[in-house]
């Protein structure tokens, strides 16, 4: 009989989902609107704030995307890991309360860029730890509900910080106080949750440790690229990974900042975007299962097409809080399911022993197209002072990705 529940070992991995989407979905509402606040104080960038948080977003996915192929090697060695996700954890919580201090804008920027990157590099050992934490024939299912059981467990910490800062007033807070209380609560969230995972599932797959650790990455960095490339299956699904994806993270991390210099009220935007998670948590769990039974390919070529429309109606008819809401629904019904997919069918693809190292890799497509994507929408911005300008700029990235998609032999 075919195993329905998860195993201890999944449940765990699941969890960490959990605590790191309360920084997600931090970075993709409140935050934004935060830092345009800041901004607003200085006359210099006030009228450009989206541009700013898109220059942001693009150096820190640029640092990610030039340290994870080299980290991801080194961290394939035996129980180098878990020693990886627990620095990058514990930076992480660290700069998230450390967001709560500055009054300058480019203050709260750097500070964001070093939370970012350490949540950022914890998720690619982390992709890695799934080929530890479950079977090949069951990774569709256990990413997938990673991503679900993410958007409805970071739901709490997030109310609980929403309610502070919405009513920071009657609280007797300032605005900043307010923050940093949110920043403490999501933090201590992200680091309770990362424990299971760090007690209950171990690195089955590694290779042996070898000296001159640095070295070797540096120098297999080649090698490595050339063994993607000669494997047709992966070669397709990486480019065409590398295009979708990219309008995939523009529209998570632009959304909110883009709804905001629309002139759409904070309070809609993040309320909107709460309901957004309530709708990925049953559209993730649907995309795990029809992965399995229709095909992993398949359904991400329906999100591709879904976040092309998406993509569409964010730039032709997004102007009130209405649509903005139906565009947050829209988004949940393809957002995780294409990401958890994306990871598991990369998971099938890679030889078990090298796994992080190809999720380096991985990970340096999605950020190098999370560079294009954001950098596309802050130039487009910045030049033509018109930001719906910069979201149909990206829209080409997924009729490439659709089309290279359908290049990805079904049997690999």
């Amino acid at each position: 009989m075919a195993r329905t529940k998860f195993t201890k070992a999944e449940k765990s991995w699941i969890l960490y989902d959990v605590g790191n989407s309360a920084l997600v979905l931090l970075a993709t509402s409140v935050i934004p609107i935060y830092f345009n606040s800041l901004a607003s104080a200085d006359p210099a960038v006030e009228d450009v704030a989206v541009g700013a948080w898109g220059a942001a977003e693009t150096v820190a996915s640029l640092i990610i995307a030039l340290l994870m192929p080299i980290l991801g090697s080194i961290a394939d060695m035996e129980g180098m890991r878990k020693k990886f996700i627990m620095g990058c954890v514990g930076t992480g919580a660290v700069a998230t309360v450390a967001m709560g201090f500055p009054t300058h804008w480019f203050t709260f920027l750097a500070v964001y860029v070093i939370s970012s990157v350490m949540l950022n590099a914890s998720f690619v050992f982390y992709d890695a730890l799934l080929v530890d934490a479950t079977t090949e024939d069951r990774m569709d299912e256990v990413s997938s509900s990673g991503f679900a059981w993410g958007y409805v467990g970071s739901c709490i910490p997030f109310i609980a910080c929403l309610l502070i800062v919405l009513n920071a007033e009657t609280l007797g807070l300032t605005m900043q106080i307010a923050m940093l209380i949110a920043f403490v609560i999501t933090a201590a969230w992200w680091v309770v949750f990362t424990i299971p995972m760090l007690k209950n599932v171990e690195q089955k797959s590694f290779k042996p440790r070898q000296p001159h650790a640095l070295r070797r990455a540096i120098t297999g960095i080649g090698g490595t690229l050339r063994s993607i490339w000669s494997y047709k299956a992966m070669r397709y699904f990486i480019i065409a990974y590398f295009f979708y994806i990219d309008g995939v993270h523009t529209v998570i991390k632009m959304s909110t900042s883009y709804g905001s210099n629309l002139g759409i009220e904070g309070t809609q935007l993040v309320l909107a975007l709460l309901v957004t998670q309530f709708v990925a948590w049953s559209a993730s769990i649907i995309y795990g299962k029809l992965g399995h039974s229709v095909g992993t390919k398949q359904m991400i070529l329906v999100g591709i097409l879904g976040y092309f429309g998406i993509t569409l109606f964010a730039a032709f008819f997004l102007r009130t809080a209405t649509e903005f809401w139906i565009l947050a629904i829209c988004v949940g019904l393809f957002q995780g399911g294409i990401q958890a997919l994306s990871r598991s069918e990369f998971g099938k693809l890679c030889p078990k022993e090298h796994v992080n190292e190809y999720f380096g890799f991985f990970d340096i497509f999605g950020k190098y197209a999370a560079i294009l994507g954001t950098g596309l929408v802050s130039a487009f911005t910045f030049l033509t002072g018109n930001p719906s300008l910069g979201v149909l700029s990206i829209s080409i990235l997924f009729v490439v990705g659709f089309m290279v998609m359908l290049k990805v032999p079904n049997n690999h």
